[in-house]
């Protein structure tokens, strides 16, 4: 039995590659990939080029595909992008933006967020009257993920910093408006004085 097991070795490694490859697609992110790779690699080389001392070479050649395929794996990172955030729980919905896409009340509607993942629409209702649909959104409360809690982007109230920047825009206007009716009513004067002259 064990003969039969050294004799069909590179076999043997092809089959359970090709398993765990198959368990890597049901399961995704379960890292299985990488040993599956690595058994498929070695079984093939192991079928086409058959050498006497199988066993030995079999495994050195699992553990250099082994760590390129988990080089390669961890370089692409093939589940999400290097670097990219992934929403692991409803909290981190929480200031999302979106537009709304059946009209929300404060009972029922439905908005797509921007950065909703893989299924961006989700039930929605808001704080206090209606919201169109097409108008833009930010989620105030997550809910747990089953009905967020939105406003429109353009229902909210501006801040001190957003009051302070409009009061100093109209000083300033009302200081240019003033310039330029002094300047106006001086270049009056200027002109009624070079008539009188004359």
């Amino acid at each position: 039995m064990l003969e039969l097991l050294f004799e069909n070795m590179p076999l043997v490694l092809l089959i359970a590659g090709l398993v765990l490859m198959g368990l890597e697609a049901l399961s995704p992110g379960a890292h299985l990939i990488v040993i599956g790779v690595a058994l498929v690699g070695a079984g093939l080389i192991g079928v086409l080029f058959p050498s006497p001392l199988s066993p030995f070479v079999l495994a050195a050649l699992t553990l250099a595909i082994g760590l390129a395929a988990a080089y390669i794996y961890n370089e692409f990172d093939f589940y999400g992008g290097k670097g990219t955030a992934q929403t692991t729980d409803s909290s981190s919905l929480a200031g999302s933006t979106g537009y709304v896409t059946k009209t929300v009340t404060t009972r029922s509607g439905e908005v797509k967020l921007d950065q909703g993942g893989f299924a961006p629409y989700y039930s929605a209702r808001s704080t206090s009257g209606t919201i169109e649909e097409g108008d833009e959104i930010i989620v105030l409360d997550p809910g747990g993920g089953n009905v967020l809690t939105v406003e429109s982007l353009s229902a909210i109230g501006e801040d001190e910093i957003d009051r302070a920047l409009a009061e100093g825009a109209a000083q300033a206007d009302a200081q240019a408006e003033e310039t330029d009716s002094e300047q106006s009513s001086a270049d009056t004067e200027a002109e009624t004085e070079t008539e009188k002259s004359s």
